[in-house]
This record gives structure tokens, C-alpha cells and sequence, in this order.
């Protein structure tokens, strides 16, 4: 087998957002180090009557481990608690008085319960219990070789210890419950977004089914009828227009199939024919009614359904994000057909070449211009709603509940037909939605 390299362990509190919250354990254990290690040297020489030598000792395995504390407090305990237990039996060997403490000197005991805090937030349960069992029974167990008997203040040690013990474990477990939180409200969350996506997508898939669904319709009926209308057709083109219509019925079957796949429960067919260029005039009065004035620039220019639905849609979101979050704003709606300005240019060049040769090439002048409102190419419907501040500002949106689908159908309705899309506030704290949505097919692949 091949062994598995262990993951590099981690100080305390290094997920911590704050720099000093991070910086706060290794800050602690060099503190107590620093303080404890001196300390212990002198208290076991000059109060406990212990060897130099042999204090130093105890003193560097006492107090040295709790900067591995920091990192590795399992380990590090393995160390201090021999050391802690090694000293006690150390001061056996020589003759202190009654009222120092023994078989655990202060000094120990607070190095101690840094560690035991320490474990407190790396260790599980089990292991917790453990420790604690384990500094009972050496408590104990060196109760019965005191030097001048025992008393309630030789638990100390296993009191103290247990209580850091039981903090850090409480600390820990609360820092996980929080952590588990905020990533299933973050799992949630992007659940949720993805949820909307999905769901505006279905919708779009609904309502251009019925844009396709017409065209497929005009296809199967005209091949249906060809043998009708075109006389004398040979066999074999009568046979192609047969195939043609079969093809086109199958295709619609099978979109049938694949829109009842997209509906659920709560989706109900819709019986009206979906809306385009001309009813958003309709959209913009009944929006001009309920919330306010809303300025309309109309285009009569013929484009394509889809283009018209996706049009209608986001022009629909927009007033119904104004009507939310702007109630009584001026809202000015604009629908235009431009072009890149290269073309413009191009355009411009071509007609002034018209214009100079005039005469001698006026044919093919028109047919020029003939070409280029035919091709349409480049060309680029442009949707803009944009609303000024409100007059009062609103202490909360009128829906509370909002399903915060609006800006997500808009982007999926300008994506599905090639276009771009741009939102966003406005410096005197309007809004600005402006899509542009290409009227070829070229401008679509």
C-alpha cells in the first residue's frame, strides 16, 4: 500500500477571520512559556530545595511543550503530563515544607490548564475524557505516597484541569455548529440561485415553445398543400414535401413531449399569443396608471418573435422592479434599431458614392441599397429602461417575498438570443436596465 501523507495540521483559531484572533494562541503559549520557565526553575530550587540541574530539566519539559501546544496539544500534553508527573515524584526526594503544594507546584498547574484549554479546542469528546480520567488517577494515585498527607487543595490540578477541559470542548463545538451553519446557508444559497435559474429557463423554454411551435405549424402546412398550390410537381419533389411534413409533425410531437418534461404542477398552459414590440405600449400605460409617469419611445420596426417576447419580458421586469423599489419614479422607456458604427460608416461612404455617380450607375446603386435592407446584418434592437430616483424613498420594497427572478430572466432571455445586457444604478440613484438583442440569425451563431 501506498502510504498516505498526513494533512499538515493546523494552529488553533487559524480559520479565524481576524489577523489577531489568529495570532492569539501563539501569543498566550509564548507568554507562558516565557513566564513559566524562569519561574519554575527558581520556585523548585529555592522554595522546593531541588537541584539546579534537575529543576531545569523539569522546568524546560514543563514549559517548552506549550509552544507545540498550539499546533499539536495531544502530543505536547504527552510530554508535560510525564514531566508534571516526573516532578512529583522528583520533590519525594527532598524535604519542603507542609504548605507548599504538592505532588503539583503552582507554576504546573497553570501551565497545565493552558494545555488543557488547548486540547479543549482541538480534541473530540472521547479524547477529552481520557485526559481527564488520566490526570484523576496520577492525582490520585500519587495521594497515596504524599509526604504530609492529603487534602482538598492536592485536587486542584484535576479540577481546574477538568473545567479548561470542559470550556474548550464547549468553545470548540459552538465554533463548529456556527461553521456547519454558515456552509449549509451558503450551500442553500447557491441551491436556491441555481434553483431560479432552472426555473426561469423552463419558463423561457415554455413561451418560445409556442414561437416555434408556429413556425413548425407554417412549415407542415405549406408542404402539406404544395401538390395543391404548385402545379405539375414531379413525383419525386411531391415525395420530398410529403417527407418534409411528416418531419415537421414528428419535431412537433416531440416539442409537446419536451414541454410537458418542462411544466409542473404549478404551471397552467397558456391559452393567449405571446406578446411582442406592439403590446409593450400596453405594458407601459398600465404601468403609467398604477405607479406613475413612464415616458415611451416606441419602434415600429418588424423583428423576429423571439426577439419581440424577449423584448416584451424585460421591459416587463424592469416596470415591475420599479413599481417595487421605485414607486412614483419617472421612468423613461426607449426601443430603437441601431447599428455598429462601422456599418453606419460604411453606409454613409456608400450613399455618398451613390449620390457622386448618380446617373451612370443608379442601378446598381439601388440594388445596394436593396441588399442592405434586405440583410439587415448587424443590426441590433436596443431595449432601455431607465427610472430616476423616488420622489419619498420606500422604508422597505412593496414585496417582501420577492422571488428575485427579474434580473435573472433578463440575462437568460438576452444570452439565449445572443445579445448583451447591462444594469445597474445610476449616480443620482436611478436605475438603468439596457439590453441590445441582434435581429439576424448571423448575429445569433
Amino acid at each position: 500500500m501506498i502510504p498516505v501523507e498526513a494533512e499538515r495540521p493546523r494552529a488553533l483559531l487559524a480559520g479565524a477571520s481576524r489577523r489577531w484572533v489568529r495570532l492569539l494562541p501563539w501569543a498566550v503559549a509564548f507568554v507562558l512559556c516565557v513566564a513559566l520557565l524562569p519561574t519554575t526553575i527558581v520556585v523548585l530550587t529555592a522554595d522546593y530545595g531541588l537541584n539546579g540541574g534537575l529543576a531545569s530539566a523539569l522546568a524546560v519539559a514543563q514549559a517548552a511543550p506549550l509552544l507545540l501546544a498550539v499546533v499539536r496539544p495531544l502530543h505536547a500534553w504527552y510530554v508535560v503530563f510525564a514531566a508534571d508527573v516526573a516532578g512529583a515524584l522528583a520533590l519525594l526526594t527532598v524535604d519542603f515544607q507542609e504548605r507548599l503544594l504538592w505532588p503539583f507546584p503552582p507554576m504546573e498547574i497553570v501551565g497545565y490548564v493552558g494545555l488543557c484549554l488547548a486540547l479543549g479546542l482541538r480534541e473530540r469528546r472521547r479524547t477529552l475524557l481520557l485526559v481527564w480520567l488520566a490526570t484523576a488517577g496520577a492525582n490520585v494515585g500519587l495521594g497515596f505516597v504524599a509526604p504530609h498527607g492529603t487534602g482538598a487543595k492536592d485536587l486542584l490540578l484535576t479540577i481546574l484541569g477538568g473545567v479548561a477541559l470542559l470550556l474548550g470542548g464547549a468553545l470548540r463545538e459552538r465554533y463548529e455548529v456556527q461553521r456547519r451553519l454558515v456552509e449549509q446557508e451558503t450551500i442553500s444559497e447557491a441551491e436556491r440561485g441555481r434553483r431560479t435559474l432552472l426555473e426561469e429557463r423552463a419558463r423561457i423554454a415554455r413561451e418560445l415553445h409556442d414561437v416555434v411551435a408556429h413556425h413548425m405549424s407554417v412549415i407542415t402546412v405549406q408542404a402539406d398543400t404544395a401538390e395543391y398550390r404548385l402545379a405539375a410537381l414531379p413525383p419525386d419533389v411531391r415525395e420530398e414535401f410529403t417527407s418534409i411534413a411528416a418531419t415537421a409533425r414528428e419535431s412537433l410531437g416531440e416539442m409537446r413531449r419536451l414541454l410537458g418534461v418542462l411544466r409542473n404542477e404549478e404551471a397552467h398552459g397558456e391559452l393567449v399569443p405571446q406578446p411582442g414590440l406592439a403590446q409593450i405600449g400596453q405594458l407601459v400605460e398600465a404601468t403609467a396608471r398604477t405607479v406613475g409617469p413612464v415616458e415611451f419611445t416606441p419602434c415600429d420596426a418588424e423583428v423576429p418573435e423571439a426577439v419581440g417576447l424577449s423584448a416584451y419580458r424585460i421591459v416587463q421586469e424592469a416596470l415591475a422592479n420599479v413599481v417595487r423599489h421605485a414607486p412614483g419614479a419617472a421612468t423613461h422607456v426607449s426601443l430603437s434599431v441601431s447599428r455598429p458604427a462601422d456599418e453606419q460608416t460604411d453606409e454613409q461612404t456608400d450613399e455618398q458614392t451613390d449620390e457622386q455617380t448618380d446617373g451612370q450607375t443608379d442601378g446598381q446603386g439601388d440594388r445596394r441599397r436593396d441588399g442592405r435592407r434586405e440583410g439587415r446584418g448587424g443590426e441590433r434592437l436596443t431595449v432601455l429602461v431607465v427610472n430616476d430616483p423616488p420622489p419619498e424613498p420606500p422604508a422597505g420594497p412593496l414585496e417582501v417575498g420577492g422571488t428575485g427572478h427579474g434580473l435573472v430572466g433578463m440575462r437568460e432571455r438576452v444570452r439565449l438570443v445572443g445579445g448583451t445586457l447591462d444594469v445597474g444604478p445610476l449616480p443620482d440613484g436611478g436605475f438603468r436596465v439596457a439590453a441590445q438583442i441582434p435581429l439576424t440569425e448571423e448575429d445569433l451563431t
